[in-house]
Parts: C-alpha cells; sequence; structure tokens
C-alpha cells in the first residue's frame, strides 16, 4: 500500500486505546448481534469482504467508495449510522489523498478550480457534519436514504460533456485566474479551457458541502455534474478537480466526526483495506467489464438501499431511541461500570 497507506494504518491503530471504550459503547446499542455469541472479528472480517467487492465496483461503475459504503453499511449492517458516516468519510479521504498528488501532476486537476470550491465546501462541511450529529438518527435516515435515491435519477440522468463550449468566461472566473491548459494522451491533442457560471457553480457547493458533511458520502457524485455541466470545465479535469476536492472537504468533516467519538478502528482499519485492495482488482477488470451492465448494478443497489434506509428512518419514529452519539454511549457506560 506504500508509505502513506502504512502511516494511516499506524495512526488509525494509534487511537485504538482512546477509541475502544466508544465501541464498547456503540456495541451495546449497535452492534447487539456480537452480544449473542459471535466472535468480536465477525463484523470486521465480514466489512472488509463487502468492501473488498464495493471496491471492485466503485472503479467499474465510476462512483466514489463512500457513495456506496454509507447506504450499503448503514443499511444492512448493525452500525450506529454515525460510526457509518465517520468511516465513509475517511473510506472517500483515503482514495482522495492517494490520487490527488498524481492528478496535481500531471495537470488534469486544476488547483486554480479547486482552492475557491474547497474553501466554500469544506466550511459548509464542517456545518453539515454539525448539523448531522444533533439531528435525531431516523431524521438523518430518512434523509439519507431520499439523497440516495437522488443519486440513483442523477445517475440515470445525468449526461456529461467531454468539453463544453464556454463561448466567453464570466468577470468572476476571470478575477480569479480560473483558467487551464492540459494534454489529451489520447489525441496528442493540447485543450486550454475556461469556465464560466461561476457564481452559481460556488453557490451549488455550498449545498454539496453541507450534505457531504451530513452524510459522509464524500461529494463526487455532486462535484463532477456541477462543475463539467455547469461551470463548463473539461470532463477530464472536472473528475480530477473533484477527487483532490475530497481530500480538503472530508478531512474537514473528517475531524468533527473524530472529536466526537465516532471513528472506530474495527470499522475504519477493514474498510480502508478492504476498499484499497478491492480497487486494484477493479483497476485490472475495468479492460475486460462492460461499463453499462455495471452502472445498472450499481443504480438498482442503490436504489434498494435508499429505500430501506428511508424505511428503516420511518419505521424508528415512533420507537424510543437511545442516545445516538458515541460520546453519549461512552459516557453511559463509565457511569454504569
Amino acid at each position: 500500500m506504500g508509505k502513506f497507506g502504512n502511516a494511516v494504518l499506524l495512526g488509525l491503530l494509534l487511537i485504538a486505546p482512546v477509541a475502544g471504550p466508544l465501541q464498547a459503547g456503540g456495541a451495546a446499542g449497535s452492534m447487539a448481534p456480537a452480544a449473542d455469541g459471535a466472535p468480536w472479528w465477525i463484523w470486521p472480517l465480514i466489512l472488509f469482504v463487502v468492501t473488498f467487492v464495493m471496491g471492485v465496483v466503485a472503479v467499474l461503475a465510476g462512483v466514489g467508495g463512500g457513495v456506496l459504503f454509507v447506504p450499503i453499511i448503514s443499511g444492512f449492517f448493525p452500525f450506529h449510522l454515525d460510526f457509518v458516516r465517520a468511516t465513509g468519510l475517511l473510506v472517500a479521504l483515503s482514495g482522495a489523498l492517494a490520487a490527488g498528488p498524481g492528478l496535481l501532476k500531471t495537470r488534469l486537476a486544476s488547483l486554480r478550480l479547486a482552492l475557491p470550491v474547497a474553501l466554500i465546501a469544506s466550511t459548509c462541511a464542517i456545518v453539515g457534519a454539525m448539523i448531522g450529529l444533533a439531528l435525531p438518527t431516523h431524521v438523518v435516515q430518512i434523509c439519507l436514504g431520499t439523497t440516495i435515491l437522488g443519486i440513483c435519477v442523477l445517475m440515470f440522468v445525468a449526461k456529461k460533456s467531454t468539453i463544453p463550449d464556454v463561448p466567453q468566461a464570466d468577470t468572476l472566473s476571470r478575477t480569479l485566474k480560473i483558467y487551464g491548459v492540459y494534454r489529451e494522451e489520447s489525441t496528442g491533442q493540447i485543450i486550454e479551457w475556461k469556465i464560466h457560471r461561476t457564481p452559481l457553480g460556488l453557490c451549488l457547493f455550498t449545498i454539496i458541502g453541507v450534505m457531504a458533511g451530513m452524510f459522509g458520502l464524500g461529494a463526487g457524485w455532486a462535484n463532477v455534474p456541477v462543475l463539467n455541466l455547469v461551470m463548463g470545465a473539461p470532463l477530464k479535469t472536472s473528475v480530477a478537480t473533484s477527487k483532490f476536492l475530497l481530500s480538503i472537504t472530508d478531512t474537514s468533516a473528517a475531524w468533527i466526526y473524530m472529536n466526537r467519538g465516532c471513528v472506530i478502528p474495527l470499522m475504519v482499519v477493514p474498510s480502508l483495506v478492504g476498499i484499497m485492495l478491492g480497487s486494484f482488482v477493479g483497476v485490472r477488470l475495468l479492460r475486460i467489464s462492460k461499463p453499462t451492465i455495471i452502472r445498472w448494478m450499481v443504480i438498482l443497489v442503490l436504489a434498494f438501499a435508499g429505500f430501506k434506509a428511508v424505511h428503516k428512518g420511518i419505521t424508528s419514529i415512533n420507537s424510543v431511541e437511545q442516545p445516538h452519539h458515541a460520546m453519549s454511549e461512552a459516557s453511559a457506560l463509565v457511569d454504569h461500570l
């Protein structure tokens, strides 16, 4: 996995003594099946297998791992939503940190385009994380399911333009000097690009940032359409800049979840390793796979997970809900002891 991957895993293992009591507190209310006699390692093992498959599918379908991780894991695993969202942000963050330097070096990702967007999106991601942790779990669950169903519709109807026609850059983009050039390796052509509708795009990124922090999805599913279709950046530049953006926006939101005690190494480590190994396999399978079939598979899986999240939130409205913050669960455990 390289030096960076080893450093990430080492850091996560170092915080295990701090997160251990939190995991124990969460286990009482969120990992009840483990108390029925199953060994403690069974859920991390299953999580590793599922995220490995998820990593393969994410590459083949061209979506971020966080978009698949949060709805699927929250819908089918006995983990509390706060823990799932925190892990989902770290899953998206790890892929972005691994890809970011290379994308900047090849000039596919534009630092001039990323900086103003990142400033807005990362600030709003912090606000979104705070909102998500403050709201009742069933409300977040319903909103998450609705958002996932919206993503399915977006994946179904969205069109992408390789090099959009931007007749003239707007005043704000000229002031910020947002433009660039890159070499299209497939044709050898030098592509010069500029953007327009910058104020509208920046306003949309406030919404994207809040949603990214609130649901822990990462925001690649929304970044690319806004950068490409609204602001007029080339498709490759939009994809690369979106990937780089995740390393900034997800870091901001992840700190909020970590500060609230929602990062559990027993969830994070197998998830990161599974996603990374699955991504390596997915890259190899990409040459022989049929993207259309994979795309429909992802849409169907997300639609099912979205409906399940909405149903789970609705059915839990009238139930008596335990304190949903990891810190509250840990405090209750300490008081009991």
